[in-house]
């Protein structure tokens, strides 16, 4: 029998706020279990949710495809004891579990299914999996039947909202990310303002602004600061992946009128954005004004990282962004590691950031993006771009790589090794796109890779692993994540791919 929920879905916001504070010494008691003895049975349920702006979201085309890149937190089951629950919006189609499971290197696929609930909502709809979830209580009530054990159990997710605080409580099980409430800490405005207080640069600027007079007054004040500043650049408070930019060119006058008619004529970081929508999305959000930092070698790394339940700050991997777009703002892709002229300097920063968010009391994996400028004084110059309080563009890429390698992360380095201590690279992307991938279905992927053997090899530790497979036939849209020895061979395997499926897909 499916055991009843242990609250109403209408549950008051007291109830749920102090349900969710008494959960959550349970996930610090599981962490510290699993970090004793790693063969703990333990269930994990995975909500790939991109609980975002609706609008925001709008312009992420095949959003709802984009929860199956979690699907790499099936190397939870390398552990024989441990279960997974995994919820979708649409069906996964068995073909692409199959392509995951036979990669899962040390325990039989057949075993690894059997502890896997994967369930659906059956909504193609475009709002968010988590939002779908508790519209449907008789799926809430399948998810808690997947769960053996409560007190042995935690939610995964991409971001944390109030929305999934809310299913972690009618669960009955700690969510493992930021508590809802510390949101703001990861917003444009709020990074800058952990940024001051970890003591780690930043572009000059100004943040929690709202109206388009905010707008205009920092724009001003900007140019004053930096007397000859070309151009400015804005940012939403709640955007993702660059894709709420917009770049501000300064008018050679500098009266009020002037730099308010130029705000009308601001450059998008997507084609489809237009200037009075987008000062109405800052109005409603806030966002922040700075300085358009300018080299021509820069570079825009990430740091990836986890504060865990006891408050321990980890380095998880450093990143490489590739950037694109009409103003080249947005997250196209990654290299993995960072170079090595400057990985230790942005870890280092990360670091600092991490500690104050670990002083705040926040529990998560995040990202903090960074700008970095040319040489000075013997040594690039380093500035922290914003934080991304979830998981990012760059989680599942290196998930991929320890669901492959087995390996695990030097942190001094920087480097990840695999098991025969060779150092691993990548280049992973999210968009690889055409109209001529459209019609492929995850059968004809599978043969194009088969084909042109470009699945990972555990003998020569390289090869491509496809991603978002489900988006393929519909969008035209799939990621890819090459691993190599070296950079180089991560590039060129990444352009054999793309090269093979290109040719393929052609005829």
């Amino acid at each position: 029998m499916i055991p009843k929920p242990p609250f109403p879905r209408d549950l008051t916001p007291e109830v749920e706020i102090a349900e969710f504070e008494r959960l959550k010494p349970r996930l610090a008691e599981l962490w510290n279990a699993l970090s004793a003895r790693e063969e703990e049975p333990y269930t994990s349920v995975v909500i790939p949710s991109l609980t975002l702006d609706q609008s925001e979201l709008s312009k992420l085309d095949a959003a709802s495809f984009y929860e199956e890149r979690l699907l790499f937190l099936l190397i939870r089951l390398r552990n024989p004891q441990a279960r997974m629950v995994y919820v979708t919006s649409q069906p996964v189609h068995p073909l692409i579990l199959e392509y995951y499971f036979q990669l899962l290197a040390g325990i039989p696929a057949s075993h690894a299914r059997a502890r896997l609930t994967l369930l659906c909502a059956q909504d193609a709809s475009p709002r968010s999996l988590t939002e779908k979830i508790l519209e449907r209580p008789r799926l809430i009530q399948r998810i808690r039947y997947g769960i053996p054990d409560p007190d042995r159990a935690f939610m995964t997710v991409f971001n944390s909202t109030p929305l999934e605080r809310k299913l972690s409580v009618l669960l009955g099980i700690p969510l493992n990310g930021a508590d809802p409430a510390l949101s703001c800490l990861g917003t444009k405005s709020g990074s800058r303002k952990i940024f001051r207080e970890a003591g780690v640069p930043c572009p000059q600027g100004f943040e929690d602004l709202r109206s388009e007079d905010d707008v205009v007054d920092a724009l001003a004040h900007l140019r004053r600061l930096s007397p000859g500043l070309p151009r400015a650049i804005l940012k939403l408070d709640d955007s993702f992946s660059g894709e709420g930019n917009a770049i501000f060119r300064y008018p050679e006058s500098e009266d009020r009128e002037a730099l308010r008619q130029a705000l009308h004529a601001i450059t998008f970081a997507v084609p489809n954005e237009n200037p009075p929508r987008y000062l109405a999305k800052f109005a409603e959000m806030g966002g922040v004004v700075e300085e358009f930092l300018e080299y021509p070698e820069g570079a825009s790394p990430s740091v990836q990282l986890r504060i865990d339940p006891q408050g321990e700050v980890a380095l998880i991997s450093t990143h490489d962004q590739i950037l694109g777009g009409p103003t080249y703002q947005v997250y196209q892709g990654c290299r993995f590691p960072a170079r090595a002229a400057y990985r230790r300097q942005i870890q280092a920063a990360a670091r600092k950031v991490g500690e104050v968010l670990a002083r705040r009391g926040v529990v998560s994996r995040f990202g903090v993006d960074f700008l970095v400028g040319g040489v000075r004084g013997g040594g690039p110059e380093v500035f922290a771009l914003e934080i991304n309080l979830r998981m990012g563009g760059t989680t599942h890429p290196f998930l991929a790589l320890q669901f492959l390698t087995g390996g695990k992360l030097e942190e001094e380095s920087g480097l990840f090794l695999s098991p025969t201590g060779s150092p691993k690279f990548y280049r992973s992307t999210d968009n690889l796109r055409s109209d001529a991938y459209r019609g492929l279905c995850p059968e004809d992927l599978i043969d194009i890779t088969t084909m042109n053997r470009l699945h990972y090899s555990h003998g020569t530790e390289t090869g491509a692993l496809f991603h978002m497979i489900g988006a393929l036939s519909q969008y035209g849209k799939v990621g890819l994540t090459a691993i190599g020895n070296s950079r180089e061979e991560a590039d060129s395997l990444f352009t054999g791919a793309l090269e093979a499926l290109d040719r393929e897909a052609a005829r």
